[in-house]
Formats: C-alpha cells, structure tokens, sequence
C-alpha cells in the first residue's frame, strides 16, 4: 500500500477559480454544496442548484463552511501523552496497548466509539475491523443518541431500516405533522421547502406536536404543545379513533400488515377516546381531535419524527406507535403520505448501513440471524468473527467507568460533553487504561482526556460518501490537501489495523476500494423477493473510480433493477419481513421514567439555530455565535417568579452533582414546570454549562437510546456579586465563577460573573494579562463599577468592564470592531466610556446571521414602513439567503 494514498482526491492541490461539488458536513438534510477554491483555500460557498436534497438553498451554517476552515485548534501532529510524535510512534503504542489488554481480558475489553460525522467508507473499515478481526463487537456510534428508537421501530414494523419516503412526499402531502422535530432550526433547508410548499399550496394543513413553541410553529395551522414524553398516548388514541370512525383501510391490513386487532385492541384499552387522550397528553380535547379528523380525511399525510420522539426511555414504542397508524391507513409508499424519520447527522444512515451500532452487523444484517453472522464472516475472512452484540454508548462508558472495558478509541465525536450524566463519563476516561482520540481538532474536552491524539481530516479534505435522511448516497469531495500530518479516518484505522497484524485484509489504495466492498456486501444474499434486505446498492458494486469521483446523488436501493436509484419503497405493499407483510406493533405507551419534585422543574435539551454539536468547529466563526452567543435557559414566566429568578441574570440548573449556568430568557413558549437549554456548550466555550452533565442515563430498554428530553433538575437563582465582560486578542481561561466564551473576528469576548466580591479589580485584570503595562482606567470611589482597557504599542489588546450593579458599560459591535487596532488618545475615552464616534448604532441582537442584520435594525426598518418579510429582505437583505431567521422576522412583524 503507498503511506499516504497518493491517489486521492483530496490530495491534490486546485487550480484557482475551481468549483468543486460537494456535500455539507452538517445535519442530515444532506445538502449540496458548491465550493469555490482559490490559492488552496476555500473563499466562498453555495447551494449546488441540481442537488435533490437541497435545490441550492443551504442554512447559514452550510452557508459559512468556507469560514470555519481555518480552526487555530486544528491537529496538526499525533500527539501522546500530550507531546508530538511520530504517526509510527503514536499507532505502535496504540496497537501494543490493544493487543496487550486483549490478550490478558479478551476482546470485550476494548471498544470504539465511532460518529455520524465519518464517512461511510471510515465507518466501514472500522467496523470490518473491530467485528471482523479484533472480535468484539464494542463498536457503537453517537447515533445512539439520536436515531437508535427510529432504527428498531423501523425495523419491527418493517423488517428492515428503512426510511420509505422521500422529501418531495412532505411537499405534496395535504397534512404535514411534525413531531418532535423543531425543523426551523434543526434541519432549516427541510423547513425553507415546507415553507414554500404551504405558500404555493396554502390549504396544505402542519400540525406541530412539540412541549415548546417553537419557530417551526410560524408556519404550523395547529400546535399541540402535549406533555413531556406524551406521544405514545396521542398516537394510539389516533389508531383507536381511526378504527372507530372507519378511516383505517381495511383491505390494505389483510393484503399487507400482520398485527393489526392486537395492536388496536392495546390502544383502545389505554386510550380510548380523543379525550381521554387529552387528559394524558394536557392539550384540549377539541384540538387533538381537530387533528385526528385531519388525519383520517386526507389520502396524503406524511409524519416527520425526530429527536423529541426519539430521546425518549421509550423512543421506539412511540416511532411504532407512529408507524401504526400509517400501516392501518395504508397511508406509506404513495406519494405523499409517509412516516418520514429525520436524522440529526450527515452520515447517521450511512453508519446504519454499514453496521456502525453496537447491535448491527454489516448491510442492514444483525446478531439475530446466525446465517448472517457466518455470511459476513466468510466475505470479510474474518478470523475471530464477533458471535454476539456489543455494548451500546452508555452501556460501554459504564463498562469503563467500572473497568471492564480498558481501552476506547472515540472517532470524530466528543462524548465527554455529549454523553447523559457526561461528567460520569469524563471520569471514565480519566481512568481508562488507554483512551485514543482521531479528530480534526485537538482541545476537545474528551481530547484532553486522550493518551493518543491523532489527526484527522475534516470537510473540504475527507473524500468518500455520506447517506441522507431520505437515502440518499451523495459524494463527500475532499479537494483540499489534509494539513500538517492530518489523515483520513479510514487511512488511520487500516495503518492501526496493520499494526495489529491484519494488513492483509486492510490494504486499501482508495477509498473507491471500500466502496465497492461495502456495495457488493450489500448484495451478498440479497435477491429480489421476500425476506430480502431493503439496503441494497449492488449495482454500484464495481463502480469505476473516474464514476465513483463523479457520483451523482442516488436513493438506495440501486439494484440492476433500479440502477437510477428508488425514490420510495413499499409502494408495492412488500416489506422486508419473512412473510413480505409489515407489522403492526402492539404498544402500551409509558410516561419517562423519573417525574420531577415539586422543587424541581423538567429540563429539556436541544440544538439552537446556528451551532453545530459541541461547537469545534462552528464555535470557531464569529457570525454563526452572533445569533446565539451564551448558554441561556428558557423559562415559562410564571416559573421566573416562582423560583425567585430576574430576566437577563444567570440562574443554575443541577442534578448528579453537576451544575449548569445560563442567562435565563423568559419565554410563554415554555410549558410551564418545564425549560429548555442547548445543548452546545462545554469546557471549550464555558465554565460550566455542560447541559447533558445533568441528563439522567436512563435509556429505552430495547434500543439504548437515552432519555434526553426529560430530566428532573433543581434551578435557582445565581446570587452574583458582581458581573462584567471581558474582549481580548488572545484566547485565556478566566480566574471567574461563570464565564461564557464569544468568538469575535478580532480575538474573543467573555461575560464574566462571580458569587464573591473581587477586593481588587485592578490586580484581577493585570494578572490575566501580565505581558500589558499600558493601561487606562475608569473606576468609581465606590468600587460598584470598573473599566479598563490594556494596550500594545497603541493596539487595543483587552476592554474589561465589570460592575456590582449591572451597570458596566454596553456591549457594542462597535466596542469589539476596536479590538486589535490602534486607538489614539480620544479614542481611549470613547472605549472606556463605551460610546462609538457619530453617526454609529448599536444594531442589538443578531437575527439574520447571513448578513449580520441586528434587532435594533430590523426594528427601525419595520417602523419605517415594511410590513411583510420580503420588504424587510428587499430594504435590508435579511432572511434572504438561508431563510433561517423567518420565522423570528414573522415574529417581529407581528
């Protein structure tokens, strides 16, 4: 094999002007993405016109690709034990380890944790590897924490993970029901073409069933805010209430679906009638069953699930309870009306077809089929073929945390803030033997708990193939060369493979080779008729390299009967079972696990409109924290005055001995008893606002996916002495309680507060920054408030304001756009006194992160006479591009 795989794509530096077409990194819409590249360098980016998935629309974080490439975080070197080394260094010392811990405690004692930001190909050979050759099948995947309940609901109704809609089913349906699903911000290009479709077709009924109100709810005809952990409930109410009045489709059930009277005859007993599905769900009687008649009138309804439905200690009994009524109506594989699960990564499905969870095997083939397990064996000639399932993510860190397991590699993910009762697992990998890290950025908070720290490739370097939420498989291009010592995931996975003595079935040239390997697994067995698997791409199975660089986006299953690829299944009533038949799955709806105190409130977690995950990469841009900059809590208002609590001022959430810190935001969206926080921050961007630190692990018992929509916490007021905020050129840590970390084009901005009076201002600032002796200062004879501005050479380097009575000078763009630059003795005073030059406005609150349009800007526009959201786009070019502050323009306009 050549050390570096010379041939690949991303290898070869561009020519200037170059477009390249390629596939964003992000959420599972699967977005295309035209990249212009000149000098090697990624300038500008913009929606691929022809993709399916997108049709050149992208969200404002696809939109600022080119503006996170350039982390100064980036890995550039393997590190061990926190020193650079060589990549022989640093994988002997890996594979040694493993092969030692393997030899004395057997193969269940290691384990990978892998990601649905790899690529197909890494996850393959990753998987190939641990299940096939090391001989454990210890390999699990964040995707356990987002899709694992739709996985096992799709598989028990359907025989098969299968996804049988498409997008364009949830622009010609009639009735759109989103549950669970904030698409608004979770997967905003989705929502910009629902959005059209209501505008072209404004009779098309959505139906928003989520706790919050959320922006998706700006195009929604109906929003069921139900309670927590509820949607089991509704939806057997509805299969009962179809039955009852006519509407399911009784010839379809006997030619198609098995299950149906056990599955009715449940429901009915639960939940007999639209109000009793009230009483549970807390939402009026007249509005569930508005929903239900629309339900049962329309021929085309389609029912998008997502994490709200999925996170759940019983995620899989709501998909089925979901699927159900689809199956009983007959309502799947037409155009229109499907249930339609939405994945949170851009290569969650991918990693499913390959295997990528700890109870799969390989090619939609599990550990529940004997002959499966032998199939795989004799295609890979694996040598030491893992018989049984392997742990799942909490499972295999409580495997740690005792012991058990004594060596992890985590691949491209950071579950030391992503993982339910994360700081638990922080001290598993603080005393796990050997802990080995592959990621493109190297100061991650599970990095930092790494012995082995290996560079991988990112976006705009990493080549191969990634699977959206509708199946469809587009290419991933790499056209940039990897920097410094940087690699692919699946060109470190075949060199540690080597290592390990397997470098004869670990030999890869290009990742073409991977491909047609995984392809032709996919069609090992797979003939069409009953009992086949639904993935199938057999026809890609000896796809050429020139045609594998040229991959056009295509819809699984590719067979030489659908060479083009499929845009719907089960249109023919065929599913993947034994007997051809779907099935209706009998389900008696549960509640979450732990209900909450009477002091406590129920805290619910989530993405925010422009941040990604842990914020690695996204946390790096400054336009994409404009819009959201700081770990916040929203709160119903009748919650704000029963725990004592002040709009704008820091309150703490705790429970399993951990505490998070946020601004808290009072919000009528909010049911009461009930908040929300994001999900984003960690040791990186805040002192302590880890929000799933406080998750309980409590998980579904059928599919191991935690419950992280619904944990009891106890909130109170932050009593701070004083508050302040903090802009410098340079990145520190700072001597505080609670601070909270803003990236600014010119350096970095922290809100600082503390529970206990600073005696010394002056002192705490000066040792923050000890290479600065030119200072300024402003300070009262009282100590309330102090400011002060440090310099060098004239270049303004730090702006320190803090006060004890919220009284510190304001936080102005103006303010930060000084940092770095030369001020003169006048421009001294305006930046101590906080007052920009003549003719400058504080714009306010970002709301359009595209063009950086602020509140205070919007609002004047809006007095001045723009009425609507296109006259607002026209004047000041907000929610022109991604569409993805719409729905808070709507909200302002009204």
């Amino acid at each position: 094999m050549t050390s570096s795989a010379q041939l690949i794509t991303s290898d070869r530096p561009q020519e200037a002007g170059t477009t390249i077409e390629t596939t964003c990194c992000y959420c599972g819409v699967g977005c295309g993405v035209d990249a212009q590249v000149q000098d090697n360098q990624v300038i500008s980016v913009s929606g691929t016109q022809a993709h399916p998935a997108n049709l050149g629309r992208l969200c404002v974080k696809g939109s600022s690709l080119h503006e996170t490439q350039r982390s100064p975080d980036r890995l550039l070197t393997p590190m061990l034990q926190g020193e650079p080394t060589s990549w022989d260094t640093a994988l002997d010392y890996a594979a040694q380890k493993f092969q030692a811990i393997i030899a004395e405690h057997g193969p269940d004692s290691v384990a990978f944790y892998l990601s649905g930001q790899l690529l197909t190909e890494d996850y393959y050979i990753a998987n190939k590897l641990m299940k096939g050759f090391v001989g454990t099948a210890n390999i699990d995947t964040n995707s356990r924490l987002c899709m694992a309940s739709a996985v096992v609901a799709h598989k028990r109704a359907f025989g098969g993970d299968t996804v049988p809609g498409c997008y364009e089913d949830l622009e010609q349906t009639d009735v759109l029901i989103l549950v669970g699903s904030n698409t608004a911000y979770a997967h905003p290009v989705v929502y910009q073409r629902i959005a059209r479709a209501k505008e072209l077709r404004p009779d098309m009924k959505i139906v928003v069933i989520d706790p919050r109100r959320t922006a998706t709810c700006e195009i929604a005809d109906i929003h069921l805010p139900i309670k927590p952990g509820s949607d089991a409930f509704f939806f057997n109410g509805l299969l009962q209430y179809l039955a009852e009045h006519g509407h399911t489709d009784h010839d379809y059930i006997a030619a198609h679906c098995n299950g149906f009277d056990e599955a009715l005859a449940v429901a009915a007993e639960q939940v007999p009638t639209p109000e009793a599905a009230a009483g549970i769900c807390e939402v009026p009687g007249e509005d569930i069953e508005h929903v239900y008649r629309l339900f049962a009138a329309h021929e085309k309804v389609v029912t998008v699930f997502s994490q709200g439905v999925n996170q759940s200690s019983s995620g899989v009994d709501k998909g089925n309870a979901l699927i159900n009524c689809h199956l009983a109506t007959g309502k799947i594989g037409k155009p229109g009306a499907t249930p339609f699960s939405i994945t949170g990564q851009p290569n969650a499905m991918g990693g499913r077809e390959v295997g990528g969870l700890a109870n799969q095997l390989a090619a939609h083939m599990g550990y529940d089929n004997p002959a499966s397990i032998e199939r795989v064996a004799q295609f890979w000639q694996a040598p030491n073929m893992a018989r049984a399932e392997g742990l799942k993510a909490v499972d295999m860190f409580d495997a740690i945390h005792a012991g058990k397991i004594k060596a992890v590699w985590v691949m491209a993910t950071n579950p030391a803030v992503t993982m339910p009762d994360a700081g638990k697992v922080r001290e598993a990998l603080q005393q796990c033997e050997l802990v080995v890290v592959s990621d493109c950025i190297g100061n991650t908070d599970t990095a930092k708990l790494a012995d082995v720290v290996l560079p991988a490739s990112t976006w705009s370097e990493k080549h191969g193939t990634v699977t959206n939420s509708e199946r469809c498989i587009s290419l991933q291009k790499g056209f940039l060369a990897p920097p410094g010592e940087a690699l692919h995931d699946w060109q470190i996975i075949m060199r540690f493979a080597q290592k390990l003595g397997f470098g004869e079935h670990f030999n890869y040239r290009h990742q073409v080779e991977i491909f047609r390997e995984h392809a032709a697994l996919s069609a090992l067995d797979n003939t069409a008729g009953v009992a086949r698997r639904g993935f199938n791409i057999s026809a890609l199975a000896e796809i050429s390299e020139q045609d594998y660089e040229n991959l056009s986006p295509i819809q699984w299953p590719v067979t030489i009967e659908s060479p083009k690829g499929t845009l719907r299944l089960f249109s023919d009533g065929q599913f993947y079972t034994p007997d051809g038949r779907a099935r209706l799955v009998p389900i008696t709806a549960r509640l979450p696990v732990k209900t909450q105190l009477p002091n406590q409130v129920i805290m619910n977690t989530g993405r925010i409109r422009d941040q990604w995950h842990t914020m690695s990469r996204t946390g790096t841009a400054a336009k994409l924290l404009g819009h959201v900059d700081e770990p916040y809590i929203d709160v119903h208002p009748d919650d704000v005055t029963r725990f004592g609590l002040l709009e704008g001022d820091l309150a703490v959430l705790k429970n399993r001995g951990s505490v998070y810190y946020g601004r808290v935001k009072p919000s009528a969206s909010q049911r009461l008893g009930e908040v929300f926080v994001p999900m984003h921050w960690n040791g990186k961007y805040a002192s302590s606002s880890c929000a799933d630190a406080l998750v309980n692990p409590y998980v579904d018992p059928i599919c191991g996916q935690p419950e992280f929509k619904h944990s009891p916490v106890m909130i109170k007021p932050f009593r701070q002495a004083w508050n302040g905020f903090l802009i410098c050129t340079q990145d520190i840590s700072p001597n505080c309680e609670y601070w909270a970390k803003i990236t600014l084009d010119a350096g970095y901005k922290f809100r600082l507060a503390g529970g206990e009076s600073l005696t010394n201002w002056r002192t705490w600032a000066h040792s923050q920054f000890p290479e600065i002796s030119d200072w300024v200062t402003v300070e009262d004879s009282d100590q309330q408030f102090f400011r002060t501005a440090g310099f060098i050479d004239g270049v303004l380097q730090v702006m320190f304001s803090t006060a004890t009575d919220k009284k510190s000078a304001a936080e102005m763009r103006w303010l930060e756009q000084q940092l770095g630059r030369a001020i003169d003795a006048s421009g001294r005073f305006a930046i101590l006194a906080g007052i920009p030059g003549a003719g400058v406005e504080d714009e306010g609150a970002m709301v359009c992160s595209c063009f950086q349009v602020g509140e205070k800007t919007i609002r004047k526009a809006i007095s001045g006479g723009c009425a609507s959201v296109e006259a607002l786009g026209e004047k000041i070019n907000c929610g022109t591009n991604c569409g993805s502050c719409i729905p808070e323009l709507k909200a302002m306009l009204r």
